[in-house]
Parts: C-alpha cells; sequence; structure tokens
C-alpha cells in the first residue's frame, strides 16, 4: 500500500492533491491552440480611421481581417444615435400609451381617437366590460393578451392599455370642404389593407409632399396612426389630414356621388404614365400581398398599373403610392 502512495506522489503537487503538468508521462491538459502571431491593437482617433480596414491577418489557413467584427456601421458614435433613436421612440410611445381603466374609459367619453386597446385575459368586471364595449363602438382594435405582456410594456395597468391615435382623425366630408375652399380639384389617397404602419407613414408624406388634400383609411385591417406610423411620416401627420371610416366601400360612394373619379390600382390596369389623370382623383392603393379588394375593385371608376421593367412583378406600396401620386400632380400641370 504504502508502495502504491509512493508511485502516485510524484503526479500529486504537495498538500493540494493536484495534478501537475507535464506528468511523469508528458501528459498535458487539453487546451485551445494559443496564435502567437496576433497583430497588435492600434489606437482609433476618428471615424476615418475606426472604418478603415487593417490588412493585417492571422498567420494559418484563415484570413481573418483584424477590425471586421464587433463594429457599428457607421463608426464609434453610431451606437450612441442608435440608443438616442430608440429612446425618442419609447418616449414617443409613452405619449400615446393610456394605463388604467380611468383614464382610458375618459379619453373614449371625450372622444379621443383610440387606435388599440390591450386588455388581459380573464375574468373583467362589469366596468371592465363596459370599456371593451365603448372602444369597439369608437372602432378601436380590442386584443386579449397575456398580464405578462401588460407588465412588459407599462407594469402598473390595471389590466388595460390603451394607445391613441398620433394626431385627430377628421371627416371625410372635411377634406372635400378643404379642397373646395382652395378651389381645386379634390385629390385623396385611399388605403385599403395597408397594416404596415411604416408603409402608411410613408405613404402620408409622399401624399403630403404631392399636395393631396387628405388620406382615407378604413377602422378594420389597417394601420392604425402609431408612433411607428408617426415616425416614418417624419412630422407629415401635422399637415396631412386623415379621415378613418367605417366602411372603404361606404367612402368610395360618397366620392363618386360628388364628382370624384376613384382610380384602383392592379396589374392588369392601364399604363399610369399614359393615362389621364387629370380632374377630381381619388386614388386607391392596396396591400403589398392581396392588392384592393374585389368589391373596392369593382366600385373604381377605372384601373391603373405601373409597367415593370425588371424581374419583380411589383413595387413596395409606399414606392407605388409615391410614384402614382407625382404622376398625378404631373397630369395636373402643377
Amino acid at each position: 500500500m504504502n508502495d502504491n502512495n509512493n508511485r502516485r506522489r510524484p503526479n500529486r503537487m504537495q498538500g493540494a492533491g493536484r495534478r501537475t503538468y507535464p506528468d511523469a508521462a508528458g501528459n498535458a491538459p487539453r487546451v485551445g491552440r494559443i496564435e502567437r502571431n496576433v497583430p497588435r491593437a492600434r489606437q482609433v482617433s476618428s471615424d476615418e480611421d475606426y472604418n478603415a480596414r487593417s490588412e493585417e491577418t492571422y498567420s494559418g489557413n484563415a484570413s481573418f481581417h483584424r477590425g471586421s467584427a464587433y463594429r457599428a456601421p457607421s463608426g464609434p458614435r453610431q451606437y450612441k444615435r442608435e440608443m438616442d433613436a430608440g429612446a425618442d421612440t419609447a418616449e414617443q410611445e409613452n405619449e400615446n400609451l393610456l394605463a388604467g381603466r380611468n383614464p382610458i374609459r375618459e379619453a373614449l367619453k371625450a372622444g379621443r381617437p383610440v387606435e388599440k386597446l390591450l386588455v388581459a385575459s380573464g375574468e373583467l368586471s362589469g366596468a371592465g366590460q363596459e370599456i371593451i364595449r365603448m372602444a369597439r363602438e369608437a372602432g378601436a382594435v380590442v386584443q386579449k393578451v397575456d398580464r405578462s405582456r401588460l407588465d412588459q410594456i407599462y407594469p402598473a395597468h390595471q389590466g388595460m392599455l390603451a394607445y391613441v391615435a398620433a394626431v385627430p382623425y377628421v371627416e371625410l366630408s372635411d377634406i372635400l370642404a378643404a379642397a373646395a375652399a382652395k378651389g381645386e380639384d379634390p385629390f385623396l389617397i385611399l388605403l385599403d389593407g395597408i397594416t404596415d404602419p411604416h408603409n402608411l407613414g410613408a405613404i402620408v408624406r409622399s401624399a403630403e409632399c404631392a399636395g393631396a388634400h387628405g388620406v382615407v383609411i378604413p377602422e378594420r385591417r389597417a394601420a392604425g396612426l402609431t408612433p411607428a406610423a408617426a415616425k416614418a411620416a417624419a412630422g407629415a401627420l401635422n399637415h396631412m389630414p386623415i379621415a378613418r371610416v367605417k366602411n372603404l366601400n361606404r367612402a368610395i360612394d360618397e366620392l363618386k356621388a360628388a364628382g370624384v373619379w376613384v382610380i384602383g390600382t392592379a396589374m392588369d390596369g392601364e399604363n399610369a404614365l399614359t393615362a389621364d389623370l387629370t380632374g377630381p382623383v381619388a386614388l386607391v392603393i392596396g396591400s403589398e400581398g392581396e392588392g384592393i379588394s374585389q368589391l373596392s375593385l369593382e366600385k373604381c371608376d377605372r384601373t391603373i398599373s405601373l409597367p415593370m421593367k425588371g424581374q419583380i412583378e411589383s413595387l413596395n406600396a409606399s414606392v407605388a403610392a409615391g410614384v402614382l401620386m407625382y404622376e398625378i400632380v404631373r397630369a395636373r400641370g402643377n
């Protein structure tokens, strides 16, 4: 027994019971290979130095360019810009957020435009059911979610959170009256199934730049005036009237009764570059996936399309809308 202990003793540190390396047999722990030919780090003093790729590479089979990882796209200050942008978006979202039953109830009573009502799943009291009824009557989307989701958005929610519109909506008749007051033929943009708030904001921005008198969106199956839409609109919401209607087809009938030509967009429509787009016009833009709904398309007086010269079949909805708006501007000669 003593002989066995003596044979093992050279492989252990005295008193610590730990193996030392290399041992008598030349064994060593399995560790990663240590690369010794590593370029030295250098100090960065400007964006130009920061963006420049070093031509130094590690030795061996791999050709790893120093500076190609862990770098902001536009220099060392890009991270700060991204953090500032995120803070602005969060602040804007909080401005459009109502938490708790009483604030939401009073906002609905006052007629504030509520885009969406988030309700915690589970049994609701009579007061909670009353708020849901008021929200639905006001055209808001009511969505039941897990309470944990509400906790993430705003902890003191009392089981309900509501998002209000970034700006108030107007009536369709108000848009027509504004065009008449200017002595101009009405020029409106109708959106059917545009659910992406970034597309909505971009279209509103283009409409404002093109001199349109207003944008019309439906209550259902459509993006509302959320903080994301307001950000994409880049301030255009402060100048462009937005009407939200319960039924887009009824709005089309109302426009046609007012003498406005309703022009839809479809792949088989006539060439927008040569079509007559003068006079009072309401341009209908459909979603990228499904286009204009069948009934709305049937109600259009005519349809137009943009010629596609490449391999892709269609443009982004906001891009196509911008091009068509300026075709109308060109046709009007202003």
